[in-house]
């Protein structure tokens, strides 16, 4: 119990920095959490960070706070999981909170609009770096090609709903693992 309670700080520093140097959200911070919870910590496992991703995604939320919540808990239980949350959403809070007051004078600077612009796309490239490191570590199954896909043309094409698609994915995925084992039983 003491070793837990030892880590609540770190998980708050480590959770907090990743909450105050990382912009564009919960996909550009996963990352970052894996680097500093997998590689540097070593809290979690490498294969932890996809389940993290599923669950994190399947739950109400945004997912970087869900990811720190799931780290934190698995490092330090209850505790922990308000740690490392707490650390993630100060940042962003206390900027939104002086972004609010300051937003009209801040919003007409030139330089702010290109820094933006310029922010925009290291988030994109955050984004595409954690889409390759998951599909590397994703099973590769014509299933998954074949559900990706079709969520893909669900979602932008028809405009469903993305809870329903993901509840639809985590349908045919227990189905498919279903019969996958009823095959291997054979």
């Amino acid at each position: 119990m003491k070793e837990k309670l030892r880590k609540l700080p770190e998980l708050f520093v480590t959770f907090l920095k990743i909450g105050a140097f990382t912009f564009g959200g919960g996909y550009a911070m996963i990352p970052l959490i894996q680097k500093e919870a997998v590689e540097k910590k070593g809290w979690i496992k490498d294969d932890d960070i996809l389940e993290i991703v599923a669950i994190a995604e399947s739950t109400p939320g945004p997912i970087a706070v869900n990811a720190a919540t799931f780290v934190g808990f698995r490092t330090a239980g209850f505790w922990g999981a308000f740690s490392a949350t707490l650390g993630l959403v100060i940042p962003s809070f206390a900027i939104i909170l002086l972004i609010s007051f300051l937003l009209r004078e801040f919003r007409e600077i030139r330089a702010v609009r290109y820094a933006f612009i310029g922010i925009r796309a290291a988030v994109l490239a955050l984004i595409v770096r954690a889409l390759i490191s998951m599909y590397k570590q994703s099973p590769k199954k014509i299933i998954s090609y074949v559900i990706m896909a079709a969520s893909l043309i669900l979602v932008a094409f028809f405009r469903i709903n993305v809870i329903f698609v993901i509840l639809g994915c985590g349908l045919c995925g227990l189905v498919f693992s279903l019969i996958e084992r009823r095959r291997q039983a054979k």
